[in-house]
């Protein structure tokens, strides 16, 4: 079977990493987090301590992938910053950074690189309708805010107890209005992307979803 592009869009925590790295792994496919990137580039930028975004980060700049003990983790100019990312802070800029021009076209480029062969998953807010708009399969995952929310904050209560459900709901709320409402490349589904609501649907029922229509 030839290898193809697949596509899964959504908005925040509806399932679509998880959901693309077991479908990935299932196929023998290479997943790669074009959230992480963006995440990535965010947390550049607030290492910078600069007020402006510095477009110049971006000349040099290098994000590899890398599986360890079966764990994708995210490298960036060499370093691993797979934790580093995954802050509440790195989540509530992502969306500004993600909606600067240049930072959209350098990842873009990248992903398009990393994808021309086929054989991928790649899961964001816009694979399907602009990284790779003739991808073979498009996938759109929805899900309730309160359960996309609780997904959030049972992930992160380990390392911050303090941490309020409502809090998780508040940001989702707002990154669902900044990624909807941006200029470029504004969170949508593609015309010919499946839904699937994940909000009571177990990940293994997602992905096996995902298998079949393949």
């Amino acid at each position: 079977m030839n290898k193809i592009k697949i596509a899964i869009d959504g908005p925040a925590s509806s399932g679509k990493s998880t959901t693309a790295k077991l479908v990935a792994e299932r196929l023998s496919y290479t997943y790669i987090d074009t959230g992480a990137m963006y995440r990535a580039v965010t947390y550049l930028h607030q290492k910078s301590k600069n007020i402006v975004f510095d477009k110049s980060i971006l000349d040099d700049i290098n994000i590899e992938f890398k599986v360890i003990d079966n764990v994708n983790h995210t490298f960036l100019n060499g370093e691993d910053i797979s934790k580093e990312i995954r802050t509440q802070k790195i989540a509530k800029a992502v969306s500004s950074i993600a909606s600067v021009p240049e930072v959209r076209k350098k990842l873009v480029d990248l992903q398009r690189e990393m994808g021309k062969c086929g054989g991928v998953v790649l899961d964001g807010r816009d694979i399907g309708t602009v990284v790779f708009p003739n991808a073979e399969l498009k996938i759109y995952l929805v899900a309730t805010i309160e359960a996309r929310a609780k997904r959030r904050y049972d992930e992160m209560k380990k390392e911050n107890s303090n941490l309020l459900l409502e809090e998780i709901i508040n940001s989702i709320a707002q990154r669902d209005e900044e990624d909807s409402n941006r200029k470029h490349s504004p969170l949508r589904k593609a015309d010919d992307a499946i839904s699937i609501d994940t909000t009571n649907k177990t990940i293994e029922e997602q992905v096996t979803e995902i298998l079949k229509l393949i």
